[in-house]
Parts: structure tokens; sequence; C-alpha cells
């Protein structure tokens, strides 16, 4: 049984709890039953705030914390929630939840449920061994909270949930996601991977060996492989080989170029290598490739 301390609410809070036949509508819906809202809300300032759910929710808990203190506790394993800290409560999860007393906090939550929502959890879960979270201050993602409440508190067109719902989502993944962004924001910052990467996009139509690259930039290959691979995802010359193709990609659709003279065009004197490479990439030739986006 669920149980509960609090027998009135905080003062400014907000919170809206959908329908059964809104929410049956949503799980049925092709756009929004991978992802969607059962409850959403703002407690500011949850004085004496406690919730304990020994059988766990039957949906996703994502909890906010703006300001105050908290702490959540699942299987007996605790977590203090500080400001700019969120956490996620896994389905069916025996767990409890207060504020702080001293300190309560002020949380804005979701819950929510959904196909790809297991894999979402499984997503927060390995990002962090102990799934606990820093996510800097945004007024954006609070004005996008207010924009999710209002559409939800609106009215409940079906056109109007899957915006709602979707809205959610790009919500509860930016801070699922937030060490991804910290590490963009890190290769943004990598002067070493950002001139190399420059210095190829500019020099398609030439090939480079990997000796040569790493002379120009006065390091050893062996670290230009792998501080471009960790950034990218790709060891640079196949970096270099994906770009040339992609701008053949952009020459296939737009200009009346043959293939050997797009093949010239991004550094293959062989037009039949550029073929072969192009197809690695694209899964067609290129003249394949050509009558596809004609079609």
């Amino acid at each position: 049984m669920d149980t509960t301390v609090l027998k009135e609410g905080f003062l400014g809070q907000k919170m809206i709890s959908l329908p059964k036949s809104i929410i049956n509508n949503t799980k049925n819906n092709k756009i929004t039953r991978n992802f969607y809202i059962t409850d959403l809300g703002y407690y500011p300032k949850a004085n004496h705030h406690y919730r304990r759910r020994k059988k766990g929710s039957n949906q996703f808990i994502f909890i906010y914390c703006t300001k105050g203190k908290g702490e959540v506790l699942i299987n007996d394993s605790k977590t203090i929630i500080s400001p700019n800290q969120f956490f996620i409560i896994p389905k069916r999860a025996k767990h409890e939840y207060k504020a702080d007393e001293s300190d309560p906090w002020s949380i804005y939550w979701f819950h929510f449920n959904g196909d790809i929502a297991p894999e979402l959890y499984k997503r927060y879960t390995t990002t962090d061994a102990n799934n606990y979270k820093n996510v800097h201050f945004s007024k954006e993602k609070i004005e996008l909270f207010e924009k999710i409440f209002n559409l939800f508190n609106n009215n409940n067109l079906e056109n109007q949930m899957e915006y709602s719902n979707l809205l959610s989502l790009n919500f509860v993944s930016s801070f699922i996601y937030h060490d991804f962004e910290s590490h963009l924001n890190l290769i943004n910052n990598d002067n070493i991977v950002n001139s190399i990467k420059k210095f190829l996009l500019d020099k398609l139509d030439q090939n480079f060996t990997l000796d040569e690259i790493a002379t120009k930039f006065n390091y050893s290959k062996s670290y230009l492989h792998t501080k471009f691979k960790t950034n990218t995802g790709y060891p640079i010359l196949v970096f270099f080989n994906l770009k040339k193709t992609q701008k053949a990609c952009e020459y296939l659709n737009y200009t009346d170029l043959s293939i050997k003279e797009i093949s010239f065009k991004v550094g293959f004197e062989d037009p039949l290598y550029f073929s072969r490479i192009f197809k690695n990439f694209m899964g067609k030739s290129p003249r394949d490739y050509k009558k596809s986006q004609r079609k």
C-alpha cells in the first residue's frame, strides 16, 4: 500500500494526473506509445513531502531538484538529492522518497512509461555508476516544463497530447543524455581534433596518409588515431573517406557530373575504387544512389 505523510499540499504546487482513457489512447497511439506521461507536477519547498511504495510504481519516476534537499531510498540504498540533481526511480522497485526536514526540496517530476522507457532507464543507469546526476540549472529547461504542463492542462485533443508527450521526451532525455552533451562540449573545445577535421574538410579533393597528417600536426600517429577516434567514433582516414562520400552525395543529387568527374572531385583517381568506397558507406553504388534519388 502506498503511504504518504502529507495531508495538505505545498504552497504554489501544481500537478496533473491524466485520466485512464487518455493514457489508454496514448498507449495505442503510434506516435506516443514509445514514450508517454501519466502524471507530472511541481512541488516548491515541499515541507514534509514523503512517499513510500512497497510494491513500486507502474511507471518510471523522474525527479529533478532545483532547491533544498531530499533523499531517495530504493531497496535499502539511499541517495541524497541536492539542487541541480536528478534521479529516476525504476518501475516496480520498492522505494521511498522524502524532503529534507530542515531544507525541503523543490522538485519537478514526471511519471513516464512506454516502449522505449526501459531502454531510456537503462541508458540513464549506464551513464553514471551511482545513478546520480548533476545538471546545471537551466532557465530553458524550466520554461520547457511550464510549456509541457500548460499543454497537458489545456485540453486532451489527440494532436496536443502527441506534442506534449514528444516535448516531455525531449525534457527527460535532455537530463539522461546530459553527460553526452558535456562530452560534445569537450569535443567542440578540442583544438587538435577540430583542426584536423577542418584541414580534411577543406581538402576533400586531395589524399593524405596518416603519416602525412601526423607530420603536419606534429603528433605521433598513435596519439592522433586514439584522440580522433575517441572524439568522433572514426579513425582519421575513415572519417576522411566518409566526408568525401557525403560530398559525392551532394554532387550526385544536385549536379549532372559523371561518376568519373565526381570521383576526381573528391580525390579518387580510380573511379572503381571510389565506387567501392562509396558503396561501403551508402550501401549502393554511386549510379544506383543517383537513380534512387530521382524516383
